[in-house]
């Protein structure tokens, strides 16, 4: 393998050379040759003897190659592209037409002997290129300015065009340029650096440096022609100039850009002219070319585009290798860039990483990230690479832009010789390779209207056929279905739908669900698209319909999260706040502005706890992973998010004095024990380490600034914005609670501790946790909080007091607790064995526990319970919580299972461990009669 650090000659790196085919082609080469190494003779006479076009090259510029075979070819290059330039007008047709000449023999004679590869070659034919472009471009507005036609402009702005600037598209902007490849190109300027009353003739001046460019590059001439130009991917070419202001031009993509030109824009480059504009330009049409949701849609843009270039150009039909397209033609070079680019439309939005302007490396990043398996990446990436080089010989043999096998036997012996091979060989290689990337690729745009199995009758799935017929009569009405392509898409998606259907537990729940789940949808194309394009996500809607109609309600307004389903590692392990944290920081860095970032910050919670409640309700994760995970989504939102916060706040209020803020989590989150739909509990406690304001353009005195901060934090959980809100937060169990200050400081902290508190403050602190904020801080606050709980504490008044606590909310909450189903309030429930745990945490001095299963735990150990009572309590706890867990994500509030459907039923008994919902309900009840007794019983006592 030939490396860019090789410094041997030409000559020297020859491995390989083509059979001369013409055997008269041979002795004029040989002769002037023969005074060279056999192998470098044979690589001359081999490519003259198939090639006239680079024979004739060989004769005219003999004397130049003998100095380049002696030369590294990449020392040559660099001479050609340096010598491809200069100031003067008049001379550069002939500079560029001769730079292309030993360019064009230089690159064949490397690719042939085997010392370049294809990179090395495409790379090397882009380079010329550019140098081409930007030579044409400074010359010529250079002389436009020298004609006084660009008013305003100097020869200062020579070097940047005046502001002009090239688009390369295509194989040239992605540095794949083929053998005798025309170069797509897209001219504009950037407008906002000149005066407003200069546009008009600026824009006619820019017109026709534009024109006189590809005239420059295309004109065939004495000396031969540089490269074939074509302009025609710039905006609604039929009635735009050939050059025009980067304003229209976004207006355009913004308003009428199609899916194959955002195809187009993912390999734009800008090649010459103002660099910094162009990829200004770029950087303003990202949301354009890269959507922010997966875009399934693409890929019938795609399939239906492929169609449309088989059917024109004749293509469609069986596969005949004489006459064959490369390019275009089944199994070509087209269809793995098809392939390869509609999947990172797809993809691309959510992940930067597969924005790749080359078609291998962009394999490769779609392989690495799951999007394509390894074993098809590896067949499409070696069956690319001789596809391509083939194209090479094919162009090669007479400089045509030519991608069509030859339809002869003579052609086709010549094309032999040239690869070096028989063309029984070459035939059945070619037809191999044609085959296999058919395959792989053509199901990833096949849609089919029937997929196999029979629909089943309507009658034989639902109890009221004529009503599930009603239902879905009446979902054409709804906005999902306002696009005639929606509707298409959906009438092929249907009977997948409804074979799902078929097999689930609750056929008219799962329908009544999904009706919910399509009226919440705003639009149906993208969607439709992507359950079309991915049977395991229909297994999932279906799933979640007949299992969960309040997390189907949920997907109606968030379609969105299902994009998440489609990462490679969505059913693996569920993360730790660690790599949550270092994930989300990683998104929201990219992120435009504040409100950008908090915007982000929600998509990426939706999502991820959407992946938490697939895990549940899948079973992947039961209800204790599931709280864990839950909880460390919020940690990481917290630990993200508060930075990002403060930053904003210290642009206008200076630096938090001091030490800053740390945020401690009470209830759920203290002790990583959230729901689906849990509160944020938090507190906020400052160190101002003895400063009394900030520093900054608008000063704050220390209270007011940490007050105002954690309102801005508040606001940034909790604030409506058009991807919703990240959390409610709940700051009731503040010092003083809503009476008092929402930040407080910690010296202040330790004193309400010590001497306000009531009981009930020092049994929320036993499942207090430091979420987020400065280290240092952090620590300080922990052992704040540890020593409140560790200091002595009257046995009695605690329990005493967590006896008028639990009448207290025994009276409040007597309504709800008569619900048989309610989970958390009522006599033995899970709130009540909570508060006993937190008072024996209290009574014990035990800190660091904050999960009250691990309190009944220690405080059976320690004799505080009794051995069957504790386990008894444990028990009855653990089972609560997986009940509420599964609830919770069937709704917001309790409900009764049987309302939820067949479904439901079926989860909850599965995670109770019941046979049916009435022994469910008496087990529940005995089991809270008794729990209610044994708190009753320890809270009677010291």
């Amino acid at each position: 393998m030939t490396t860019a650090l090789d410094s041997r000659s030409l000559a020297d790196r020859v491995a390989r050379a083509p059979r001369p085919h013409d055997p008269a082609q041979v002795p004029p080469i040989a002769a002037r040759f023969a005074d060279l190494p056999a192998t470098v003779r044979a690589l001359l006479t081999g490519t003259a003897g198939c090639s006239p076009y680079l024979a004739g090259l060989m004769e005219r510029e003999a004397e130049w190659l003998r100095e380049a075979l002696a030369a590294p070819p990449e020392a040559s290059l660099a001479a050609i592209l340096e010598e491809a330039g200069g100031e003067d007008l008049a001379a550069l047709p002939a500079r560029l037409r001769v730079a292309k000449r030993r360019a064009a023999l230089l690159v064949a004679l490397a690719d042939l002997g085997g010392v370049w590869e294809l990179g090395e070659v495409t790379g090397a034919l882009t380079r010329l290129a550019d140098r081409a472009v930007q030579a044409g471009l400074r010359a010529l507005v250079a002389a436009e300015i020298a004609r006084g036609k660009l008013p305003g402009v100097t020869e200062a702005d020579i070097s940047d065009a005046a502001g002009m600037f090239v688009l390369a598209m295509g194989k040239m902007g992605a540095g794949e340029l083929n053998y005798s490849s025309d170069i797509d190109l897209i001219v504009l300027f950037d407008e906002s650096r000149h005066d407003p009353d200069d546009y008009a003739e600026l824009r006619r001046g820019f017109i026709r440096v534009t024109q006189r460019l590809v005239k420059l590059l295309s004109e065939v001439t004495a000396e031969g022609y540089v490269f074939r130009t074509d302009l025609r991917l710039r905006p609604d070419p039929s009635v735009t100039p050939v050059c025009i202001a980067t304003e229209p031009a976004e207006r355009y993509y913004e308003s009428l850009g199609r899916t194959w030109e955002r195809a187009a824009y993912i390999k734009a480059r800008p090649c010459a002219g103002a660099i910094p504009a162009g990829e200004a330009f770029l950087d303003r049409l990202r949301p354009f070319v890269w959507r922010r949701h997966l875009d399934y849609a693409a890929i019938q843009d795609a399939h239906d585009m492929r169609l449309r270039i088989r059917s024109h150009k004749g293509l469609a039909g069986p596969l005949v290798i004489p006459g064959h397209d490369l390019k275009l033609g089944k199994g070509g070079i087209r269809e793995i860039e098809f392939f390869t680019q509609t999947r990172q439309l797809i993809t691309g939005g959510r992940d930067p990483g597969l924005r790749q302007r080359q078609t291998l490396p962009a394999l490769a990043a779609l392989a690495g990230r799951g999007w394509v398996d390894d074993r098809t990446a590896g067949d499409l990436t070696a069956d690319y690479v001789a596809h391509r080089t083939l194209e090479h010989r094919l162009q090669m043999l007479d400089d045509a832009q030519t991608h069509r096998m030859p339809a002869d036997a003579e052609g086709m012996a010549r094309l032999a010789d040239f690869c070096d091979t028989e063309p029984d060989r070459l035939i059945a290689e070619l037809r191999d390779r044609l085959e296999r990337v058919h395959a792989l690729t053509e199901p990833f745009f096949q849609q089919e209207e029937d997929r196999g199995a029979p629909v089943p009758e309507i009658g034989a799935i639902f109890t009221d056929p004529d009503r599930a017929e009603a239902m879905m009569r009446d979902w054409r009405r709804l906005p999902a279905f306002r696009s005639e392509r929606a509707r298409a898409i959906f009438r092929r998606l249907q009977p997948e739908l409804l074979r799902r259907m078929a097999r689930a537990v609750d056929a008219d729940g799962a329908l009544q669900s999904l009706g919910t789940f399509l009226s919440g949808l705003p639009a149906g194309v993208q969607i439709f698209s992507l359950l079309d394009a991915n049977p395991q996500l229909l297994d999932l809607l279906v799933d979640i319909c007949a299992t969960t109609p309040e997390l189907a309600r949920h997907l109606g307004h968030n379609a969105g999260v299902f994009d998440a389903v489609i990462s490679s590692d969505f059913f693996g392990p569920l993360h730790g706040t660690d790599v949550l944290r270092a994930e989300l920081a990683g998104l929201l860095d990219g992120a435009p502005d504040y409100q950008a970032a908090l915007d982000l910050a929600r998509v990426w919670t939706k999502e991820r706890h959407f992946r938490i409640g697939v895990h549940l309700l899948r079973g992947i994760a039961d209800a204790d992973e599931s709280a864990v995970a839950y909880s460390a989504v919020a940690d990481a939102v917290l630990q993200a998010i508060l930075p990002r916060v403060v930053e904003d706040f210290a642009g206008r209020h200076g630096s938090p004095p001091g030490a800053g803020a740390a945020v401690v989590a009470l209830g759920k989150l203290g002790s990583r024990e959230m729901t689906a739909s849990s509160d944020l509990d938090l507190i906020v406690i400052y160190d101002a380490e003895g400063a009394e304001s900030s520093i900054g353009k608008r000063p704050l005195a220390v209270t007011a600034y940490y007050a105002r901060l954690t309102q801005a934090l508040i606001a940034a959980l909790s604030a409506p914005m058009p991807e919703g809100v990240l959390y409610k937060v709940d700051m009731r169990l503040r010092p003083s609670g809503r009476q008092g200050p929402v930040a407080t400081s910690l010296a202040g902290f330790r004193r309400y501790q010590a001497e306000e508190a009531w009981t009930w403050e020092h049994l929320a602190l036993t499942r207090a946790r430091v979420v987020a904020g400065p280290e240092p801080l952090a620590g300080r606050v922990s052992a704040a909080i540890a020593a409140v709980i560790e200091a002595p504490h009257d046995a009695r008044k605690v329990l005493a007091d967590a006896r008028d606590m639990r009448r207290r909310l025994a009276e409040a909450r007597e309504a709800e607790a008569a619900d048989p189903w309610e989970t958390k309030l009522g006599p033995g429930r899970m709130m009540d064995i909570e508060l006993l745990a937190q008072a024996g945490a209290l009574v014990h001095n035990l800190s660091g526990l904050r999960r009250p299963g691990r309190m009944l735990d220690r405080l059976t150990k320690l004799g505080w319970l009794g051995a069957e009572d504790g386990a008894r309590l444990a028990a009855a706890l653990a089972q609560l919580a997986a009940l509420q867990q599964v609830g919770r994500l069937a709704s917001d509030h309790t409900i009764d299972p049987a309302e939820g459907g067949e479904g439901l039923v079926r989860l909850v008994l599965a995670t109770a461990g019941a046979e049916d919902l009435d022994c469910l309900r008496e087990s529940l009840a005995a089991e809270a009669a008794a729990a209610a007794a044994i708190i009753e019983a320890r809270l009677a006592g010291p």
